[in-house]
């Protein structure tokens, strides 16, 4: 359990306290930019919370930058009482909460109290006609690393049977298990993907359980969609089975079976907003890209990559990079039902109503 008493949450004191100390605010936020970044879990995990731990590092380098950091926050008031101390304490004019369950309501109520404090979430849930214009969203394609994670997958295996680990079935999930597939099937038309979804985003016994049911099942290789594959990589490692990373560097947990991994690259996105704020321009209230605009990257390969799966995977980069589009169609759902008649491009709004499994895939989203 945390202390709130020693967070900045404690710190805060009353709403009296907040108002006193955040008097100074304004001078300090002339001088210098302070930029608050808030996490649901660890900035160790190996995973989601690291990726954005990574890109607050990049920050720290910048001269006059200031970086202000508060880990497992819960998406509850409690990341409101966060924001409120970083604002009114270090005088922080840019925040990055950046779990899902910060957006609505506590971010979208705070860019309405605080009007002259920039507020980005990493996700496409800002709108122009239902929110503040000091909100918005930033959001990595990270299906485009996955789509080369399946590449190297597809010419790594020897059983063709691949393993993936995801977490819920929504949409962007999906839309990352159907990515990967494609690209094993593209380089190994008899490999299959067999899916386990475990049903919440950070179950690490469920996720053990689920990796070695497919190594079980015969998976020689493993991929995910959870929160950390921490435990996911160390599992098939542990196995002697490969594996491919999801949204951090997870390579030296797996010093033997690593191939690759599709990893998030948010410092981009916080330097360019700091550089964007030191020049007085207006920060975009929507930011999208993947490898073209540099906020996707492929872990480097690891032991557990072929020499073909090297080759294969970084002509794959430089392809999607130019705009060479993964889903082309016409592509069928594991039930035999056309879902993708003719080509969509990298960034098509279609994508994000993905509600189906691609052809190729072993398993069920019920």
């Amino acid at each position: 359990m945390i202390d709130i008493r020693m967070t900045r949450r404690g710190l805060l004191g009353s709403t009296a306290g907040a108002l006193a100390i955040g008097a100074g605010f304004s001078a300090r936020a002339a001088e210098n930019l302070t930029i608050g970044m808030i996490y649901v879990g660890p900035r160790d995990d190996f995973g989601w919370n690291q990726a954005h731990a990574v890109g607050a590092k990049a920050l720290k380098d910048i001269p006059g930058v200031t970086v202000v950091e508060e880990e497992n926050v819960p998406e509850t008031v409690a990341v409101t009482q966060t924001m409120e101390s970083m604002i009114n304490i270090d005088g922080a004019t840019l925040l990055f909460p950046t779990s899902f369950g910060y957006f609505d309501p506590f971010m979208i109520e705070m860019a309405k109290k605080y009007p002259d404090v920039e507020f980005r979430h990493p996700t496409g849930l800002w709108s122009a006609d239902k929110h503040p214009m000091n909100l918005g969203g930033y959001f990595c394609y990270l299906d485009q690393g996955h789509y080369v994670n399946g590449i190297a997958a597809g010419l790594s295996t020897t059983s063709n049977k691949i393993g993936f680990i995801a977490a819920k079935p929504i949409s962007l999930v999906l839309r990352n298990i159907n990515a990967f597939t494609i690209g094993v099937k593209k380089v190994n038309p008899a490999a299959e993907v067999r899916l386990i979804i475990t049903g919440e985003w950070s179950l690490p016994v469920r996720e053990a359980e689920a990796t070695n049911a497919l190594i079980d099942a015969g998976c020689d290789v493993i991929a995910c969609h959870v929160d950390s594959p921490k435990v996911v990589v160390e599992t098939a490692e542990g196995r002697g089975v490969k594996s491919c990373g999801h949204n951090a560097d997870q390579s030296t947990l797996a010093p033997k079976g690593f191939i690759t991994g599709a990893e998030l690259k948010w410092g981009t996105v916080y330097t360019a907003y700091a550089g964007m704020i030191a020049k007085g321009e207006k920060l975009p209230n929507v930011n999208e890209g993947g490898y073209d605009k540099d906020m996707v990257q492929s872990t480097a390969f690891g032991a557990g990559a072929t020499e073909e799966a090297k080759t294969a995977a970084t002509k794959a980069i430089e392809e999607v990079k130019g705009g060479a589009p993964i889903f082309v169609g016409p592509l069928k759902d594991n039930k035999g039902n056309m879902v993708i008649e003719g080509t969509l491009g990298l960034y098509d709004g279609a994508l994000w109503g993905t509600d189906y499994l691609i052809e190729g895939v072993v398993g069920s989203i019920t």
